[in-house]
């Protein structure tokens, strides 16, 4: 097993990722490296995989062969502990510049052991405009043996002269049989499941994991897609929103509050909280400025994840409405949401396909509320009055 086989419908960029890691491992002997550069971009949709390519492209340039999957430098970069990959992904909304100028001088270093130093920037489209131009710095003249690999949605979402230094890497949605394939054979999931998760992930292999086995992501889901069919008055608009930020809040809280008070315990342990002796006192004392430091980090990447479990849920609306729309037009296509076949009917019926395509903009409009800092419980209540209204 290859680190390339954990990428799923990306048969393409498996070739390409190979022969890049053939060409890198000629250019150290001194032969030809045509086909290696220093710089690479990984776009593509959210579930693609286009983190997971950049990873595995990370431990192929770190094996002696390939990326074998096997041998110590696979295994450390799989676990994030190989000294010579430094992995970058931003806990808040935006990536600083200090931050930045930080990790360039980190990647200008020569390698410690490894072949290369290689930068994996995940997310890399949320450095500020000051911390891009720090980083086209670095990726314009990098060391002669850091290799940065970059991803981000769409290549548009870096600066021109950004992306116009690297090598473009693009996946593509991996296909609804090709998730059933990868839940099934390797996560051990009964087919019938696997092949209701993937319709419903639309294309996004973790989304598709997280609903084939975890039973909270389902319900929420399905809290969620029951929201069209609820909408019978602006009260029930309001209960509706009020609901999804009672989720979302949820989520954030479930997945930060035991390592959020990890870091807080660590942090005090390193200060010397409970321990004895002269100069401890003052030494706790002092703690407190790193402490709300920690704590502003922390809510950072709180509000990120809400954000991203907003998102989650806009658009699995907007895969309802997308199915309601199809069934308006008789169109012969997969359906996300078909298990939710009698509320799509129902909603098809009551309506025109000009009032489910302005119900699609009235989603999208709320996500980009959100992302412009609108509180997300006002803009999820306008957005449920526009899907009543129609």
């Amino acid at each position: 097993m290859s680190v390339f086989d954990d990428l799923v419908g990306q048969d393409t960029v498996i070739q390409q990722l190979r022969s890049a890691a053939s060409a890198a491992d000629r250019l150290l002997r001194g032969g030809d490296g045509t086909g290696m550069t220093h710089a690479w971009l990984f776009t593509g949709p959210p579930g693609s995989g286009r983190s997971r390519a950049a990873w595995a492209f990370a431990a192929a340039l770190q094996c002696d062969h390939g990326g074998c999957g096997h041998c110590p430098s696979c295994h450390q970069v799989s676990a994030g502990t190989h000294p010579d990959v430094l992995y970058v992904r931003p806990s808040g909304l935006s990536f600083g510049v200090e931050q930045t100028r930080e990790l360039v001088m980190r990647a200008a270093s020569s390698p410690t052991g490894g072949r290369f130093r290689v930068v994996l920037f995940e997310d890399a489209d949320r450095a500020t405009e000051a911390a891009s131009n720090a980083l086209l710095k670095a990726v314009e003249e990098p060391a002669a043996r850091t290799v940065w690999l970059l991803c981000t949605p769409t290549a548009e979402d870096l600066l021109v002269t950004i992306r116009s230094r690297c090598r473009l890497v693009t996946l593509r949605t991996p296909s609804t049989r090709a998730i059933v394939e990868a839940l099934v054979g390797r996560d051990g999931v009964e087919e019938a499941r696997a092949v209701e998760a993937a319709r419903a992930a639309a294309g996004h292999l973790e989304r598709a994991r997280a609903l084939a086995t975890d039973e909270t992501a389902r319900r929420r889901r399905e809290e969620v897609l029951a929201i069209p069919a609820r909408l019978d008055s602006l009260g029930a608009c309001v209960q509706a929103a009020a609901r999804l930020y009672e989720i979302a809040e949820a989520e954030a809280k479930e997945s930060t509050a035991a390592l959020d008070e990890q870091e807080r315990a660590d942090l005090r342990a390193a200060f010397g909280e409970g321990a004895t002796g002269r100069g401890v006192a003052k030494a706790v004392r002092g703690a407190a400025g790193a402490l709300k430091e920690l704590e502003e980090r922390q809510k950072r990447r709180a509000t990120r994840i809400k954000r991203d479990a907003y998102d989650t849920f806009l658009m699995d609306l907007v895969a309802f409405y997308r199915d309601v729309l199809a069934v308006q037009l008789g169109a012969s296509v997969e359906l996300a949401t078909g298990d939710h076949d009698a509320d799509l009917r129902r909603v098809a019926r009551s309506s025109t396909p000009e009032a489910t395509l302005r119900r699609i903009d009235a989603v999208m409009e709320c996500r980009r509320r959100i992302s412009a800092n609108v509180h997300p419980q006002i803009a999820m209540e306008a957005m449920t009055a526009a899907l009543y209204l129609g």
